[in-house]
């Protein structure tokens, strides 16, 4: 058997406790010998997750759910393995049901045609579905769901005492979950998310990439900031809300006004 090496009392993050990155973070949270999963990874890495699992001495029959923060392929290909052999339940916002259950290669961005990017997403069916406000209790551990729509539309996050499992919402350098429309990002929900997370008391933000950092106002307001001009950016397309360029376009057009030292 191997020591534990837990983040905070009842947070253990498995690529953490095996000292090497082998997919997204995958926390096991515990209280006693019950424990549940949050994320899994890629499919091919499942395998490996469950033998530190073992090598922890944490006994398969008392993981009381597999938890879904949203619906990526990279956070969640390997749920049905992982449910397999586990022998357990799954869990996850309603907005991420019918792609997990369908295995929508679309909507999990586990097909990106454009970029010959095509991965298996295996079907699994969803027995317990969670919404913000929500808690899911671990042994005595409380963990309250929170709903943090903007990277997606299913974006979880779990709060445990000074802790945020945050989810993709916003890493240790400022950068946040990619905005897709394929799978339901939304730059105002973004900022509302990460406003949140700003205004809470949370100490510390644990994310689903990379390292873990203290919940920072400074860093959270830049993010914002930056965020919020997406929606006036046309690098966004259909997730911007407008294009102030076009604006100006419309009355150069109209005046007849070229660049100044163009005639």
């Amino acid at each position: 058997m191997l020591s534990r090496k837990p983040i905070f009392p009842g947070i253990i993050e498995l690529n953490f406790q095996a000292g090497e990155v082998l997919g997204c973070n995958v926390y096991l949270v515990y209280d006693g010998d019950e424990w549940i999963l949050i994320d899994i990874g890629y499919e091919e890495t499942v395998e490996d997750f469950v033998e530190i699992i073992r090598q922890i001495d944490f006994p398969f029959s008392r993981c009381k759910t597999l938890v879904a923060t949203h619906a990526d392929v990279d956070h969640i290909q390997g749920l049905a393995k992982a449910k397999q052999l586990l022998k357990t339940s799954v869990t996850a916002h309603p907005n991420a049901v019918e792609p997990l259950q369908s295995g929508d290669t679309l909507i999990t961005l586990a097909e990106i045609a454009a970029q010959d990017l095509k991965m298996a997403m295996p079907a699994v069916e969803i027995e317990h579905e969670v919404n913000d406000g929500d808690v899911i209790e671990v042994g005595s551990l409380k963990v309250e769901v929170w709903h943090t729509p903007g990277h997606t539309n299913s974006q979880l996050a779990f709060r445990i005492g000074d802790v945020l499992l945050s989810g993709d919402n916003i890493y240790r350098d400022g950068c946040i979950g990619a905005i897709d429309a394929h799978h339901g990002s939304d730059i105002k929900a973004f900022v509302s998310s990460l406003e949140r997370i700003r205004d809470s008391d949370v100490k510390w933000l644990a994310p689903s990439h990379g390292p873990i950092f203290a919940n920072d106002p400074d860093l959270l307001n830049a993010t914002i900031e930056r965020v919020r001009g997406y929606l006036k950016m046309a690098d966004f397309g259909t997730l911007a809300e407008s294009w102030p360029l076009m604006d100006e376009w419309d009355e150069e057009v109209a005046s007849g006004k070229l660049p100044d030292g163009l005639s």
